[in-house]
């Protein structure tokens, strides 16, 4: 069983970065941590980043996570080839792209990407947010998958992943720690990020969010609304080339797993997603880019994608 520790980051290929780091600076609140060999790193936490944007072909790269240390890295390396799912082992240079020590990555079955990783690096000053949007922390990301159910199976079989609550067959809210959900897998026909969470301080950031967002015309998808499932007050809203990102407020946590039951919500029920009966769409998902395991693992991603490779 490989036992995942925490959420790393998420790399997105983006054909207009100047864009994508405005959007993610100026409105989502994060701090741009500079650009290296193509690559532009965004901080919210004491991550050194949690979003890299590649130059390149737009669409998800790679979603990161959390092992212990090299010895569960090279264990789960074991375990995932002997259940017959590749990795690739990412080298010096791919790792320092990444801002991590050492990783693997390797593909779910419906093809999203993933890295494990070892050491990530951290940052040590204080979070310089471009805007106070109250954010505290990179909270959690969502991927799509066609069948939920067998998604959840095989993140159960494989690593350290409990299911917290079912939408129906649309949704699985996971985790591997107490809070209610690290890693979620939503119905969808590709592969690709559905999207990405940052934790906020108060129900105030919320709302302040909510106006500065409509004030600058950028497309909410949902909310404010509250989830029954993680009780955390919500709202999405669309950033450039299909990501969607989230803000979050006051998210369950299951401190005993022996005393949690998984529930089961009716994707039908109006109050399924948004207890306050708000208004709901589906958000729309990032697709993944697909290459072969070798390819798009390589720290040359910016390279490679302005060659049209």
């Amino acid at each position: 069983m490989i036992e995942l520790t925490d959420i790393a980051y998420v790399r997105s290929g983006t054909s207009d970065a100047r864009e994508a780091v405005r959007f993610a600076t100026e409105i989502v609140g994060m701090e741009y941590q500079g650009e290296d060999d193509g690559v532009h790193y965004l901080r919210a936490d004491g991550r050194h980043h949690c979003l890299a944007y590649v130059e390149g072909q737009s669409g998800v790269l790679s979603s990161g996570l959390i092992v212990a240390d090299s010895a569960a890295l090279a264990q789960a390396e074991v375990e995932l080839n002997l259940a017959g799912i590749p990795t690739i082992r990412g080298s010096d240079d791919e790792a320092r792209s990444r801002r991590v020590r050492e990783y693997i990555s390797f593909d779910d079955p419906w093809g999203n990407r993933f890295d494990l990783v070892v050491d990530q690096f951290q940052d040590a000053n204080k979070v310089q947010f471009n805007r106070h949007a109250g954010i505290t922390e990179f909270g959690h990301l969502c991927v799509d998958a066609p069948d939920v159910r067998a998604a959840y199976k095989w993140w159960n079989t494989h690593f350290n992943i409990k299911i917290s609550d079912w939408i129906g067959d649309s949704a699985a809210l996971m985790r591997f720690d107490p809070v209610h959900h690290k890693l979620a897998v939503f119905k969808g026909d590709k592969p690709g990020l559905c999207h990405i969470n940052f934790q906020v301080e108060s129900l105030d950031d919320i709302m302040r969010s909510w106006n500065f967002l409509k004030e600058r015309g950028v497309e909410i998808e949902q909310g404010p609304g509250r989830h029954p499932q993680s009780t955390a007050i919500f709202i999405y809203f669309k950033g450039p080339e299909g990501l969607t990102y989230e803000y979050s407020y006051g998210v369950r946590r299951i401190e005993d797993d022996e005393e949690w039951t998984p529930r089961y919500f009716d994707p039908q029920h109006p109050m399924s997603i948004d207890m306050w009966g708000g208004q709901t769409q589906r958000a729309q998902t990032q697709y993944q880019v697909r290459r072969p395991l070798g390819d798009v693992a390589d720290a040359s991603d910016a390279e490679h994608h302005k060659q049209g490779a």
